[in-house]
């Protein structure tokens, strides 16, 4: 095939794959899991906040791109950034939650967990101006032993919910859900999980974070392809704002395993994620999955279901 028919071709099967959801956890450096035994809560506000200036990257980054996203937001940074808030809104992504304070929900009774998910709603539907639909669990922890929380959620008016990851990890993860957008029961809220691919009897993750850093960017890139063209499927994909800052502080006493989780690779994110932007087709949460009017794509409705 001679050069103009591949660019040809590419393009027809570029504009024929589903587009895919992209999103950011608004969090920052100080705030992850990896460090929480590490650095208490009391200590963040003194210290260097690089939240503020790293979503204006990303912002800069997806409007050179002409890319739509959602920003599922702290509503700790919320409230000390509201410019922040304001510049995802202004800039057209979508505005979602993250939980307040980013405490795992499997460490919140379910008092907590409604009082955490209904605070953070009301503080960025009050700094945004606009109707926040969508809420992502710290560190994916909603899974099998709390499926209640997806209906506190239901409750506190969200739409849809990004919490379950469909793999097997030290740290979270529930192997037997479904891993495309699904619902525990008919009349539940939209779990919508961060893709993975299946390899034999092995389930891969390729929807970001540490896996996109550490595995070769080719890999991550056949694995989405694949998705999007073998199952037809949207894939979704996350990163956080730490990721593109190489730079960040150094935090010498916490643990190994937590230090090489954080700090791989670093330098790589920005660029491979230029490249993802490039390579696929993206937009926000609720506009991939048909969540601004409140219907279902059809290929989301006839997922199986998951016992509760």
């Amino acid at each position: 095939m001679h050069s103009a028919q591949f660019q040809q071709e590419h393009q027809r099967l570029a504009s024929d794959a589903p587009v895919n959801a992209m999103s950011v956890d608004v969090e920052d450096w100080f705030q992850v899991s990896a460090f929480e035994r590490t650095i208490d809560r009391s200590r963040w506000d003194s210290l260097d906040c690089r939240v503020e200036r790293n979503v204006e990257r990303i912002l800069a980054l997806f409007a050179e791109a002409d890319v739509k996203a959602t920003f599922f937001t702290l509503g700790w940074v919320a409230e000390r950034y509201p410019a922040v808030v304001r510049a995802i809104v202004q800039g057209g992504h979508e505005l979602a939650s993250h939980g307040y304070s980013h405490v795992r929900a499997t460490e919140q009774n379910e008092r907590e967990f409604r009082e955490d998910v209904t605070r953070t709603k009301r503080i960025l539907e009050d700094l945004g101006g606009v109707a926040v639909n969508g809420y992502r669990a710290t560190s994916y922890s909603i899974g099998r032993r709390n499926l209640w929380a997806l209906d506190e959620l239901q409750h506190a008016g969200y739409t849809y919910s990004s919490s379950i990851y469909p793999i097997r990890h030290d740290l979270y993860g529930m192997p037997e859900a479904p891993r495309f957008a699904f619902r525990i029961r008919p009349d539940a809220i939209l779990e919508i999980p961060i893709t993975t691919v299946d390899i034999g009897p092995k389930r891969i993750p390729c929807g970001g974070g540490g896996f996109f850093r550490l595995f070769p960017y080719a890999l991550s890139r056949w694995a989405l392809a694949r998705v999007n063209r073998n199952e037809r499927q949207p894939g979704v994909f996350y990163f956080h704002p730490w990721e593109i800052d190489p730079r960040q502080p150094r935090v010498a006493d916490a643990p190994l395993r937590s230090r090489f989780r954080h700090y791989l690779a670093l330098e790589r994110m920005e660029p491979r994620l230029r490249r993802l932007l490039r390579d696929f087709r993206w937009s926000r949460m609720d506009r991939v999955f048909a969540l601004e009017t409140g219907a279902v794509a059809p290929a989301v409705a006839s997922r199986q279901r998951v016992s509760a």
